[in-house]
C-alpha cells in the first residue's frame, strides 16, 4: 500500500501527530492540511508547532494515525525532516490553507510501513 492509494482519507481528515524526544518522552497533536508529495511522502506544515519541532529535530522518528467518519483509517510511520526554507518550505507557504497563517517550517515524512487502524 502507498499513500496514493489513501489519499482521499490523508488530504481530507485531521491526523494524530505523534513524535518522540530525545528522552523517549511522547508527544502527539492534531495537524490538518496534510499533502501528499509522492508516493511515500506526506509534507505538513508547521504554524504553532513547538515541542513536535524539538521533537523532530531531536529523534526523526514519528507516527500518524488518520481516520474517516465512518472510522476507516490509518497508521503511518516514517521518519521526519524539517525544514525553514528551499523547496519544501516554498511549497507550504504557498499552498492555499496557509494563505492567512505565518507558516513557520515545513515538515516533510518519509513513510515506510502504513497499516490499518483496528
Amino acid at each position: 500500500m502507498n499513500l496514493f492509494e489513501i489519499k482521499k482519507i490523508v488530504e481530507n481528515n485531521p491526523m494524530a501527530f505523534a513524535t518522540v524526544s530525545e528522552n523517549y518522552r511522547p508527544n502527539v497533536i492534531a495537524t490538518a492540511f496534510v499533502k501528499i508529495v509522492s508516493k511515500n511522502q506526506l509534507l505538513i506544515t508547521d504554524v504553532w508547532m513547538k515541542q513536535t519541532k524539538k521533537n523532530i529535530l531531536d529523534n526523526k522518528n514519528v507516527c500518524l494515525a488518520v481516520w474517516n467518519k465512518n472510522w476507516q483509517g490509518y497508521k503511518l510511520i516514517g521518519r521526519a525532516e524539517y525544514f525553514v526554507r528551499g523547496k519544501w518550505k516554498n511549497l507550504v507557504d504557498k499552498t492555499k490553507e496557509n494563505k492567512n497563517e505565518k507558516v513557520k517550517g515545513a515538515i516533510l515524512v518519509k513513510i515506510s510501513r502504513i497499516s490499518p487502524l483496528h
